[in-house]
């Protein structure tokens, strides 16, 4: 799925209408239509409903909604912010058709003073937001103003049609400084803007944003931002297995990492990291680790194997054990993928054995943790070298993310998608850079925005799962690497959130989500209309007509 811009938008309207011969009104109906579904689906005690509108092509696909939800049963009022004069085209046609239908009760309110009048139309239990869509430039005027005031202080729940009145459409932050509306749902049309990948949107981080298509031919989405979605890639991983398969069709990862000694024990991290792997798929996981940590990982799973490994004085993996081809050889034989860095810890001695690993192997590998703090000292020089004819995943937090690149983790921040993006493309290496919205970028420029997860997952943990995930799904796809550690991404986010509705974001633990793996693998994103839920999903679903009050 591409993200558009707001002026990359209205040409994909232009171009369905002009070329392909779809009339406006007709992408109108479709998106007052996907309105009146998402609020049945996400908001199915609402009886009373208020619509608030403004003079665009927005109000106009929430007057044709109004009656749409009118018919479904429910006490409508519609508030046109502006004289009905003023509208003009398919807004116009749009608000005629609704004043024909008389099954709402609709006002045109020219003033604040009018908008008073009203107060009781905020005492809503659902309110639509309907006023400016994606060609708005803030900030909101005179009565979208006030009505927004009105609409804060009232509390009600939001749906906000295509996106919450206020906010800019090709904003990459994840909040605004203008005054927007709030919005618990956001129904938007034919594919997502940057905001909604980027902006957190909603007030709550599991409220439904949902990307209706509304006719316009894939031939008519053309973006040149170069943006996508993570979800996009799960088509790929829930193509069921042959009834054939073996584990040998499935890969082998070898994860490299823990430490156990004077310097303390971080065995945990290459465990979280192994059984990972294993779980989202891998045939064959082994887990190389320093050999007084051995018994502590080899004890976790019968399933995963285990590599003992020369520890140093400090516990960590010693340089030793990579002195000849013969050593390197036996460790790697067989190997698809290797994940490197969880738990490994930081010594002289442990950076001699990563260098010497990564210089003389060519399997597609995974660095994480440790491992991209001990290539952050070496100033790149070693990346370069690593990521000529192989894949290369780094997955750094932004702290890590800043050492490498040799900025401030303020830059990194403040710049995440530039910062990723630009380091992908010099190094040849594909970036996870961690956080909310995680981004993945790729050497071509692409970069796929990430809209699973939660807050919960801010605890130690987490991204040694994540880094084992990619390993995972690498060894099981390695012909398509781009969408393998998209799709990782995606579901580990996604297993996240359906653990943290079991319990709370306060007690989630980063294994808490292998129990939702399987889940996770079999939920769909979209609903039978084909709506897509970048985020959050349907409670329920309520359709039809003649429900009665």
């Amino acid at each position: 799925m591409l993200v558009l811009s707001a002026a990359e938008m209205q040409g994909c309207d232009r171009l369905t209408t002009e070329r392909f011969g779809i009339p406006s009104i007709e992408l109108m109906r479709s998106a007052a239509k996907a309105v009146a579904e998402v609020a049945l689906q996400a908001f199915p005690r609402a009886g009373r409903v208020t619509v608030l509108c403004g003079k665009g092509n927005n109000g106009g696909d929430g007057a044709m909604a109004a009656r749409l939800l009118a018919e479904n049963g429910l006490a409508v009022t519609v508030l046109l912010l502006g004289s009905s004069a003023e509208l003009k085209g398919d807004a116009a046609t749009a608000w005629g058709e609704l004043e024909e239908a008389a099954n709402c009760k609709v006002f045109a309110i020219g003033t604040a003073e009018e908008l008073a009048l009203h107060g009781d139309a905020f005492d809503a239990e659902l309110i639509v937001d309907a006023v400016v869509g994606t060609g708005f430039q803030p900030p909101l005027r005179e009565l979208a103003a006030d009505a927004q005031k009105r609409v804060k202080q009232s509390g009600v729940k939001v749906l906000a049609v295509d996106l919450p009145s206020g906010w800019p459409a090709d904003e990459t932050k994840a909040s605004v400084d203008e005054d927007v509306f709030p919005a618990d749902a956001v129904v938007t049309f034919t594919a997502p803007k940057p905001a909604h990948v980027f902006g957190q949107l909603t007030r709550g981080w599991d409220q439904p944003v949902v990307v209706a298509p509304i006719g316009s031919p894939d031939e008519a989405v053309i973006s040149t931002l170069g943006l996508g979605w993570t979800g996009s890639a799960m088509e790929m991983v829930r193509r069921p297995r042959a009834a054939d398969s073996n584990k040998g069709k499935f890969g082998h990862v070898l994860m490299i990492g823990g430490s156990f000694g004077s310097s303390g024990g971080k065995e945990g991290a290459a465990v979280m990291s192994s059984m990972a792997a294993m779980r989202v798929g891998a045939g064959l996981v082994t887990a190389a680790v320093p050999e007084t940590a051995l018994a502590v990982v080899a004890g976790y799973a019968p399933e995963l194997m285990t590599w003992p490994l020369k520890a140093n004085a400090e516990g960590q993996i010693a340089a030793e054990n990579l002195t000849d081809d013969e050593a390197l050889g036996a460790l790697t034989k067989g190997i698809t993928v290797a994940a490197i860095g969880p738990g490994m810890g930081q010594s002289a001695d442990t950076m001699k054995f990563l260098n010497s690993f990564l210089s003389r192997t060519k399997m597609a590998v995974v660095i994480d943790a440790d491992g991209l703090n001990q290539l952050a000292r070496q100033h790149d020089t070693l990346l370069a070298q690593i990521a000529k004819e192989r894949t290369v995943v780094i997955t750094p937090h932004p702290g890590e993310m800043a050492r490498l690149a040799g900025i401030s983790t303020g830059e990194v921040q403040a710049k995440r998608l530039d910062v990723a993006r630009g380091f992908a493309m010099k190094y040849g290496v594909i970036v996870v850079l961690k956080g909310a919205r995680t981004l993945v970028a790729h050497p071509n420029g692409q970069v796929s925005v990430n809209t699973t997860g939660n807050p919960g997952m801010a605890k130690g943990g987490s991204g040694d799962v994540l880094a084992g995930m990619i390993a995972g799904m690498l060894a099981q796809y390695p012909d398509a690497p781009e969408r393998a550690v998209e799709a990782a991404v995606y579901l580990h986010g996604l297993a996240a959130d359906m653990a943290v509705r079991k319990g709370n974001e306060h007690t989630l633990l980063a294994t808490d989500s292998f129990a939702h793996f399987s889940h996770a693998f079999r939920i769909s994103n979209a609903d039978d209309s084909g709506y897509v839920w970048l985020q959050g999903r349907p409670r329920g679903r309520r359709t039809g007509s003649g429900r009665k009050r």
